[in-house]
């Protein structure tokens, strides 16, 4: 009798620490991550647009919390993508551009740039890897750009990843994009995408799965969805956007969001589903604004790097919060693998934190530390907006190092020595350069900026162009300044 009791008790501990364990399992939250291309900082209508229509994504919004101080790490989309997956800023994974070549015309270039790397290390383990290791099925469907194909970086399902960094023939077929080559005539890329994330989470429902919805969407080539152009064609343009293709393009990004919101709740996922919204870096000058910011995609003013990002999480966080803490890309390595219950990775460097002490509401800020930005290259001009606002009219960027510590940010410029320091609090716009008023804090900023390149062995430019041409740039300046 004895043991009879003995074993049937054993029994009921093991049944109950198996109920337990499926519990927790079943509790492990669901986590679709909506990533956009060059999409800005103002250009949903929860950030303020006046044009653009994004009623899903606002939705949203309001059931999580928004944060006014979100920044990519880069200001174009591989360095940003690769400090993204990698939880690293840039000068640990050494991707620090589009591709490894020099941009710009060579005689207006000072320095020989650092070219960097063009492909992600795989030995770096990825937010994707390690909570796929934990227990996860992983997808990325739509843009990688970090190599030929990321299946090794910790995703069980690709769909259309690949190094491309945009549509190469469009958003209308032949995308010549791996596999979507038998897409029928008149098929829009981005609501195929949308459509195969729908697909993703119907075949997953039973297990914790992770989703990286990285959308091309609304990078280059501006190419409206056709059957919405009478739409905005007939719509007053807003005083900040008027963009008629670009209008079609975040609708039609919208109302796959809206289908992929109709599958949860029909799967009765909704509830367990943590849905995290983002974007890579600033919009493109020629098709949006993110006024009263300075700059857009390729500068390191607030406008190229500062990005439109909430976090839904049911039950968790406070439907309708604003957070103002500065917070940057790296820190959601942290965050998701705290989210999932998975354990950062031994020995591999994370430079960001965990933001879910602010999502719980366990604290209203941080603890004050800096956030850095590196990018020893250039980047050619662009047009209009583009040159107004860079630092010249020459290039959007050049080799500069940024920090930015509570309302202060400092730009580093290694051509000239040329320091930038705003208080963005007042000057959101960095218009006013406030370097000779606050001398002791630009010294402070610069000291700090200047031990992180240090600790983390950030390469800095400082070999002579022997192509640059003093005279050529001068009169080259000389012509847009009249």
């Amino acid at each position: 009798m004895v043991r009879q009791f003995l074993f049937c008790f054993s029994a009921m501990l093991i049944g109950l620490n198996f109920s337990q364990a499926s519990l927790k399992a079943a509790q492990r939250p669901n986590l679709l991550f909506i990533y956009l291309d060059d999409f800005g900082w103002k250009d949903a209508g929860f950030m303020g647009s006046d044009f653009f229509e994004t009623p899903h994504l606002d939705r949203l919004a309001k059931q999580g919390m928004v944060f006014m101080n979100a920044y990519s790490c880069a200001a174009n989309c591989a360095p940003a993508r690769a400090c993204l997956l990698s939880g690293q800023y840039s000068p640990r994974h050494r991707i620090f551009n589009v591709g490894t070549g020099p941009r710009g015309k060579k005689e207006y270039r000072r320095l020989l740039h650092i070219p960097g790397m063009n492909t992600l290390d795989p030995k770096i383990k990825t937010w994707a890897k390690v909570i796929q290791q934990s227990g996860y099925r992983t997808g990325t469907i739509g843009k990688w750009h970090l190599s030929n194909d990321p299946v090794p970086y910790g995703f069980d399902f690709n769909f259309a990843g690949t190094h491309s960094g945009s549509p190469p023939r469009g958003y209308y077929p032949p995308f010549n994009i791996r596999d979507l080559k038998n897409s029928p005539p008149g098929e829009y890329l981005t609501d195929r995408l949308s459509d195969e994330a729908v697909k993703f989470i119907r075949r997953e429902k039973e297990k914790p799965w992770l989703l990286y919805l990285t959308h091309f969407a609304v990078h280059t080539p501006l190419q409206a969805r056709k059957d919405l152009l009478e739409k905005y064609q007939n719509k007053k343009p807003g005083k900040l956007h008027s963009h008629i293709a670009m209008a079609t393009m975040i609708q039609a990004v919208d109302e796959g969001v809206g289908k992929i919101l109709d599958v949860l709740d029909e799967l009765e996922l909704t509830e367990n589903t943590v849905i995290v919204f983002s974007s890579d870096n600033g919009g493109l000058a020629s098709a949006t604004d993110m006024a009263p910011l300075r700059g857009y995609k390729g500068t390191y003013y607030e406008g190229g790097i500062r990005e439109p990002f909430f976090i839904k999480w049911p039950g968790v966080v406070r439907p309708g919060s604003r957070c103002n803490e500065p917070i940057i890309a790296v820190d959601l390595y942290p965050t998701f693998c705290e989210m999932t219950g998975t354990t950062l990775p031994a020995g591999q460097p994370v430079d960001g934190v965990s933001l879910v002490p602010l999502l719980k509401g366990k604290v209203n800020s941080l603890e004050t530390r800096p956030l850095f930005w590196h990018f020893p290259a250039y980047l050619q001009a662009g047009r209009g907006a583009e040159r107004r606002e860079s630092r010249d009219p020459l290039f959007r960027t050049r080799p500069c190092s940024i920090i930015r510590l509570g309302d202060w940010k400092l730009h580093q410029y290694f051509e000239d020595n040329g320091i930038e320091l705003y208080n963005l609090q007042d000057d959101p716009g960095e218009t006013t350069n406030l370097g000779k008023t606050f001398p002791q804090k630009k010294k402070e900023l610069l000291t700090r900026l200047q031990k992180w390149q240090q600790k983390i062995k950030a390469p800095i430019p400082r070999q002579p162009n022997p192509d640059f041409n003093a005279k050529k740039e001068q009169q080259a300046l000389m012509r847009f300044a009249k």
